[in-house]
């Protein structure tokens, strides 16, 4: 088995490789035209459906003046949330395309979707993801497969009625994440195989634990994907029930717990059940009490709406017009969450965290118009938000391939590769404003205001750090053009309204998620930057950054913000709070060398010592495959790419670090 190999593996071989230039391998666009069918006539793939639906009119009596109040201390704020810090957004990847997103093997990885991972570490220190779905039930490890592949998709091998198909994969895919995570500082959950507990399948978890424990970078592992669906998708008894779950659950607890080659003993994930079952009547069983020792996590999944009948002819047909309204408000988040309170209250006295371990706009691919515009941003952030206040410990919006709507990142299709790069779905600017919300400190703690008098179209929140006020998120869900609907604030902090001193600051920094209407796809900027339109992005914002700069009046305790409509305003309410998560020193990868098999480019290794904000000193060394599984897979596909790492002619990756 291959694990990380220390330091003095390299040293050797050091002196000849730190001058050395390294091959990089690159996608990016060539000149190329493309034309957008109607929505009507439209039959390409869903990710980049051109679908744009009516907004919602302009609310009547909207109040666009009203004042908040803060505390200048923490402590006297009742309902503040538990700390949290600004990884709390992360992404749930279905296991099938791990290939497509994070690259063909540990040696070659996507550039774009580090660049990605880049920009949300440099605010938020770490990055979450889960790998798993509905594809984690049926994966099986194997020690090849035939090409060196790392993944391969057997269709029409499982009854699901929604086509699960079978997945064969390497360890190679272990060591894929594990060379993102030395780059990019993630951290994964990963699926237990959970379709046939009379025969455990727990080779993830034993691989896992070496290639990623010890590092740091494993979170935990999900026992069973929405179990409360098996009987509905025909991969249980009709009878199967909370308690049936228990008794697995106990069965894979056992396997753990007398398997030597799994040293952690108490990360794994459970229940993760979408609602069909209640939280409580999984907790009535007694699991958690019974098992707390093996416990890492709670967690649930859910959807507020599905295209499934869309799909495979199940449920009813959803019509996206006549349910986009229902997303553009704040009320959404706030009764997503009403049934979870109980159990973030219960896995606080438990002890342990309560996680969305898969969420996005609507389950069975989203819905087309609604789950990738700017109204998509907007109520991602807001549910997100409101789940950080309410007590959950983290959430992931899904991530699927080409045939959803919802993706917050989509890779070309591969025939398309070696001239397209990536769309960069709406929701992803959602996990950026997260990140600075939060920051990296881990000690944020939020709190909804119910801002004008809890208008449900200008929510607002306000975030504590050491006891002291530090971000406000002010949000407008309007969509509305001639700017009657903007908003404006008047921000106080302390002051003798509410017995305190006068605390208002001089000066606030303000950055501005802002798109034209919530049916807008592509023309949304964060700060001024942006992601571009469809085919258009290496991962890397482009486009100046914007950040207004407010003088307030200390003689009157006041700030005023004005927030467009739609939009939010991200507000610093100090210097060192834009300084920890606002104003980040991001220097991405690069990918400006267009290559097909035969065309390479070399990078000098001066780029490479402070890619990504980091030294390379401060780099973790990891090896992956050796043999030929890393020639083969570079000669059979042009659009993945080598970051910081050579090939050396023993066919082994080395990940060195320049000083």
């Amino acid at each position: 088995m291959r694990i990380f190999h220390p330091l003095a593996f390299a040293s050797a071989l050091f002196s000849s490789l730190v001058n050395a230039g390294v091959t990089v391998y690159y996608q990016v666009p060539l000149a190329d035209s493309t034309t957008t069918a109607s929505s009507a006539n439209y039959t390409g793939a869903a990710a980049y459906d051109p679908t744009v639906l009516t907004p919602p009119p302009v609310p009547a009596g909207l109040t666009t003046q009203f004042g908040i109040q803060l505390s200048s201390s923490s402590a006297a704020v009742q309902g503040l949330s538990i700390p949290h810090q600004g990884s709390f957004m992360g992404f749930s990847i279905e296991f099938t395309v791990v290939n497509q997103i994070f690259g063909i093997n540990a040696t070659y990885l996507q550039v774009p979707f580090l660049n990605l991972m880049a920009i949300l570490r440099e605010r938020a220190g770490e990055v979450h993801i889960r790998v798993g779905g509905n594809t984690q039930e049926t994966a099986v490890l194997v020690d090849s497969l035939p090409g060196g592949v790392m993944m391969t998709k057997e269709r029409g091998t499982t009854n699901d009625v929604t086509a699960t198909p079978t997945l064969l994969y390497t360890a190679e895919v272990l060591y894929t994440m594990a060379n993102i995570s030395a780059l990019v500082n993630t951290k994964w959950f990963l699926g237990l195989p959970f379709n046939d507990t009379s025969n455990l399948r727990l080779g993830i978890a034993e691989v896992g634990e070496a290639v990623l424990s010890g590092p740091g970078y494993l979170l935990g592992f999900q026992v069973g994907n929405e179990p409360d669906l098996y009987a509905a998708h025909g991969v249980r008894p009709s009878t199967y029930s909370p308690s049936g779950y228990y008794s697995e659950f106990g069965t894979v607890v056992d396997a753990v717990n007398n398997d030597g080659d799994i040293p952690v003993k108490n990360n794994l994930v459970a229940p993760s059940i979408t609602g069909q079952w209640t939280p409580e009547s999984v907790w009535d069983t007694g699991l958690v009490e019974t098992y707390s020792s093996s416990l890492g996590a709670l967690a649930v999944e859910h959807y507020p709406t599905d295209n499934c009948y869309a799909l495979y002819g199940i449920g009813s047909p959803v019509v996206p017009q006549d349910v986009f309204q229902h997303f553009l408000n704040h009320t959404s988040g706030v009764n997503i969450i009403a049934p979870y309170l109980n159990s973030t209250n219960y896995a606080q006295a438990n002890g342990k965290p309560f996680i969305m371990m898969e969420t996005n706009t609507a389950s069975c691919g989203g819905l087309p118009g609604i789950s990738d515009t700017f109204g998509a941003t907007l109520w991602a952030l807001d549910y997100g938000l409101q789940m950080a206040y309410s007590n959950f410990s983290g959430a992931m919006m899904h991530v699927g391939g080409q045939d959803v709507y919802y993706n917050p990142f989509t890779p070309p299709p591969t025939n398309q590769s070696s001239y397209h790069q990536w769309t960069i779905g709406s929701i992803f600017y959602s996990t950026i404003v997260v990140a600075e919300v939060f920051g990296p400190s881990g000690n944020a703690q939020i709190i909804d205001l119910q801002a004008n008098t809890n208008n449900m179209f200008t929510p607002a929140y306000a975030v504590y750090e050491n006891g002291a006020p530090v971000r406000l998120v002010l949000m407008n869900y309007v969509s509305d053009p001639s700017g009657a609907s903007d908003y404006t604030t008047t921000i106080s902090i302390g002051g003798s309204a509410i017995g305190q001193g006068n605390a208002t600051p001089a000066q606030i920094q303000v950055k501005y998620l802002v798109a034209p209407s919530v049916t807008e796809k592509y023309n949304i900027t964060w700060a001024g930057q942006t992601f571009g339109g469809t085919f258009q992005s290496d991962g890397r914002l482009t486009g100046s950054e914007s950040v207004q700069t407010i003088n307030c009046d200390q003689s009157s305790n006041t700030c005023q913000v004005t927030v467009p409509a739609p939009g939010v305003a991200l507000v610093f309410l100090s210097t060192d709070a834009y300084a920890e998560s606002g104003n980040p020193s991001t220097q991405t990868f690069p990918t400006t060398m267009a290559t097909k098999t035969v065309n390479t480019a070399t990078i000098n290794p001066s780029v490479l010592a402070t890619s990504n904000g980091m030294s390379g000193v401060t780099w973790e060394l990891g090896s992956t495959s050796k043999g030929d599984i890393g020639a083969g897979a570079k000669n059979s596909l042009s659009v993945v790419s080598l970051v910081g790492a050579a090939v050396l002619s023993t066919g082994m990756l080395c990940t060195w670090f320049w000083s």
